[in-house]
């Protein structure tokens, strides 16, 4: 890939396998192992990829002074691999309701961008 910053792509292969795997633990201690699908190891590869998006989000908010601008970069960045993560992992349950899914996300990334927002705010 030319143009890509060796150490940023390290960073997005780590924390997108580091995020995917611990999906995959938590579902696989919740529902066993041998019952999980196919399509819900691929799609933890999607974090893989999605997880350049935050990088390039959190390092704009990091300097970015206005709280509420900030912590829109933040959801922004958030919003993507948590959606895969999220979603993934409540399609397995029997009881999957699209609406509480995603009403659940919604909440848990204004709640990561807040967050994130007040105690990384620049100097």
């Amino acid at each position: 890939m030319t143009g890509v910053n060796p150490l940023l792509l390290r960073t997005v292969i780590l924390t997108g396998v580091l995020i995917g795997g611990i999906n995959i633990a938590f579902a696989g201690v919740k529902y066993g192992f041998e019952a999980l699908p196919i399509w819900f190891y691929l799609s933890q590869l999607l974090i893989i990829p999605a997880m350049f998006i935050p990088m390039r989000m959190f390092a704009q908010a990091s300097v970015t002074p206005e709280f509420l601008r900030r912590a829109s970069l933040y959801a922004l960045g958030w919003a993507v691999p948590y959606a895969i993560y999220k979603f993934a992992g409540d399609a397995l349950s029997p009881a999957f309701s699209p609406a509480f899914s995603l009403i659940g996300y919604v909440i848990t990334v204004l709640l990561f961008a807040g967050i994130f927002a007040a105690i990384r705010k620049p100097k």
